[in-house]
């Protein structure tokens, strides 16, 4: 992905953003498109939830 194509998602701001924007630390991506970007937070609650949820990284106290 070149600089050209890349979106970020401010996390600050809550919009959509070029490559020259807030610092990364405040943002998700980059994305290829901005349609993505925009999705950056639904995005990454469908990651946590299907995460919270695999057997391979589910970590009960109980098992210790």
């Amino acid at each position: 992905m070149s600089a050209d194509n890349e979106y970020w998602f401010c996390l600050t701001h809550h919009q959509v953003e070029g490559v020259e924007g807030c610092p990364n630390k405040d943002r998700l991506g980059p994305y290829p498109t901005q349609a993505e970007a925009a999705r950056a937070l639904e995005k990454a609650a469908e990651r946590t939830e299907a995460w919270d949820h695999d057997p391979a990284w589910h970590d009960d106290a109980e098992d210790e």
